[in-house]
């Protein structure tokens, strides 16, 4: 078995409150789950109403389709219109 996580540093412009960021994160999620069946969570800048770290983590036992979800789910957030990437940190274990 093969772990894949991903944790997206975001900037949410549009967010002047934490309901506002709260908003925008519970729809980014609930994309990242339908869409990819991977497990998201904020764990970081929760308090901070225009940040977020958010962490996706996904499994498979090939490699390569590893790879190939975890570039697809980059793709996904960096069109995703209401956060800016800051930076990406992916590991794979």
């Amino acid at each position: 078995m093969i772990i894949g996580s991903i944790v997206f540093d975001l900037d949410i412009d549009n967010a002047f409150s934490l309901k506002e960021k709260r908003r925008v994160l519970n729809s980014l999620k609930t994309r990242l789950k339908n869409k990819f069946n991977v497990a998201v969570a904020e764990v970081g800048e929760k308090d901070v109403w225009n940040r977020a770290s958010l962490a996706v983590v996904t499994l498979s036992d090939e490699r390569s389709f590893l790879d190939s979800q975890v570039q697809t789910i980059i793709n996904f957030v960096e069109t995703f219109h209401d956060v800016v990437i800051m930076h990406i940190t992916q590991e794979i274990f």
